[in-house]
């Protein structure tokens, strides 16, 4: 509880907060983390699912690519249905509150925005945008959900080429735009928290060195590696500890 009140202190006191987030924010709305020990990359496949989530074999083989991409990711065939949870919807408040001018997450998942999260970098894409690759154009996810050739691959309504998910698989950079924007966020942040990451992806994992703060927070059930940089570390669950928050306006 101490160490809650601290936390609680430290956004009382600020006024552009920050949040940088990964998996672990979106494993309390059933959404597997990639690396933990029930995670996708700890399960068999004809390929590891590195090498599936790769833009030389999303390139190769477009067909077994969007079997995994569909059960995988999207859960297709899965009963779950993912609602943002109470740090997703605190995250919300801290905005609309005026305390918190961004977030910066490493997932996919379109969750902050459902939240009502506005100012939203997502690192590595979203699910929720699709692009052709011929004409450049966008569709939505129930496109995808609901269309798919022989290989089960999503075409294109207009000139019928194949449509790819939005989101930065391996061998592919980072958008720049969205990288330059999470980088003069936390950069100009007075508070930054960081949650549910074990900070060993980068370039994204790098960010957090842009910040020049007194205020670093991190929230993860497991040590980091920046935890001997933190003003407070808090090993728990990032939705357990954002529920006891009290938002207040500045």
């Amino acid at each position: 509880m101490e160490k809650i009140e601290e936390l609680q202190k430290m956004i009382d006191e600020s006024s552009k907060i920050v949040f940088f987030g990964g998996a672990g924010v979106s494993t309390e709305s059933g959404i597997p983390d990639f690396r933990s020990v029930d995670g996708l990359y700890n399960q068999k496949y004809d390929y590891p699912p590195e090498t599936i989530l790769s833009h030389t074999f999303y390139m190769r083989k477009k067909g077994d690519f969007y079997k995994f991409y569909r059960e995988k990711i999207l859960l297709e065939g899965s009963s779950l249905e993912p609602q943002p949870n109470s740090a997703h919807l605190k995250l919300a408040e801290l905005e609309a509150a005026g305390k918190l001018t961004a977030v910066v997450t490493q997932n996919i998942d379109g969750l902050h925005q459902m939240a009502g999260s506005r100012t939203v970098y997502e690192l590595h894409g979203t699910i929720m945008k699709n692009y052709c690759e011929t004409c450049h154009k966008f569709f939505n996810l129930d496109y995808v959900k609901n269309n798919k050739d022989e290989r089960g691959v999503p075409c294109c309504d207009e000139c019928g080429g194949d449509i790819k998910p939005d989101v930065v698989l391996y061998e592919e950079g980072l958008d720049g735009a969205t990288l330059d924007g999470a980088i003069r966020a936390i950069s100009e942040a007075d508070m930054l928290i960081i949650g549910g990451t074990s900070l060993v992806v980068y370039p994204a994992a790098g960010l957090i060195d842009y910040y020049r703060g007194n205020k670093l927070v991190l929230i993860n059930k497991s040590t980091t590696s920046a935890d001997s940089r933190a003003n407070l570390v808090i090993n728990d669950s990032i939705g357990k500890v954002f529920s006891q928050i009290q938002v207040k306006k500045p």
